[in-house]
């Protein structure tokens, strides 16, 4: 396995980290501790949750995710093994504090509380907000247009705020941003200057083949302020391994059971696919180690969150760690790209 620092926080992560939003959903208990035993055996020594999953979002499973890998770390007793990161969820889900703005002072402490029960832990080593309250663009929305007046959003100051004093009672160690723009990113280094806040380390944002947009922006970011991109949906769901080509779905696969997430089989979507996993074999590569390798071969990379439903799957994401594209594949790579650039945002 291979590492990277967090950030400035002197924390170690591998560049593979487990993603845990099946566990409790397409995942049982036992399917999940069996995952985090063979990543941590593989070298993986950090798991990303969220107090929302399992995903789908529901008021009847919400939580279910943070008490199974709490579970997982109580029996084995690897707490100081693990670097633990959740999120707490942004506002909009009526189950979740009322769907009210979720950062404020009251509620940020009864979700850092929650999430540390769960996880039957003391310290949270990265805690991340999981989507801005402010109107801006997230989850693929292409143009960015002006919302209304962000008078009731809690300023970010004192989200850093809040924050801070929980790092300083010792309940969190770093924090990080998730579904951000440059411009909040930007704002929370700069805020985090100014008043002696901490620091951002991280920022968690969807990035794929068929979705460089990071690129464009937060790359530079990244990589200037030591704020490394997380990135998530790696594989776009599963559709860059080539599994839902020509109206494949495979049973329990999870755009078969979730058909609703639509995200990355729209038809420019598709057809990008269809170029890189013929680009893939005709170099004698799975496609999830060329989609993968490319993406754990970005400067501005800490971590790429992989997320398996099944143990043949989670063998194949641990090998992507050790694949080199060479330059002409990623000549490739990109010209793919320039024919038909992000198109599932």
């Amino acid at each position: 396995m291979k590492y990277s620092q967090l950030g400035r926080t002197g924390i170690s992560v591998s560049r593979i980290c487990l993603g845990t939003m099946t566990f409790g959903e397409q995942n049982t208990e036992a399917e999940a501790f069996w995952q985090l035993d063979r990543s941590l055996d593989a070298g993986v020594n950090f798991a990303d949750t969220a107090e929302m999953y399992p995903i789908p979002a529901r008021a009847e499973t919400g939580g279910r995710t943070e008490e199974i890998l709490g579970n997982w770390i109580s029996s084995r007793k690897c707490r100081s093994q693990m670097v633990l990161a959740t999120k707490v969820s942004g506002p909009g889900l009526a189950h979740i504090r009322g769907g009210q703005p979720s950062f404020r002072t009251p509620l940020m402490e009864q979700a850092i509380d929650g999430s540390l029960r769960r996880l039957k832990t003391d310290t949270i080593d990265l805690y991340q907000l999981h989507w801005p309250e402010r109107t801006t663009n997230l989850f693929g929305k292409r143009g960015y247009v002006h919302g209304a007046s962000d008078d009731d959003d809690t300023p970010l100051r004192q989200v850093l705020e809040v924050l801070a004093a929980q790092v300083q009672v010792g309940k969190i160690r770093a924090i990080g941003l998730s579904n951000e723009t440059p411009w909040g990113v930007m704002r929370c280094l700069q805020l985090a200057e100014e008043y002696g806040l901490p620091r951002v380390a991280s920022v968690q944002n969807p990035y794929n083949l068929l979705n460089r947009l990071y690129e464009i922006g937060l790359a530079e970011v990244s990589i200037r302020e030591d704020c490394g991109l997380l990135a998530y949906s790696p594989l776009a769901f599963g559709v860059l391994s080539g599994k839902y080509l020509e109206g494949q779905r495979p049973p329990d696969a999870r755009l078969t059971r979730f058909p609703e997430y639509k995200r990355y089989i729209k038809p420019n979507a598709i057809a990008a696919t269809e170029a890189y996993v013929a680009l893939a074999r005709s170099h004698g590569l799975d496609p999830v180690h060329m989609a993968l390798a490319h993406v754990l071969s970005r400067e501005f990379l800490t971590s790429a969150i992989i997320g398996a439903r099944t143990p043949e799957q989670l063998e194949i994401f641990l090998k992507a760690v050790d694949v080199v594209l060479d330059p002409p594949l990623n000549d490739a790579i990109d010209t793919i790209h320039e024919s038909n650039p992000d198109p599932a945002p």
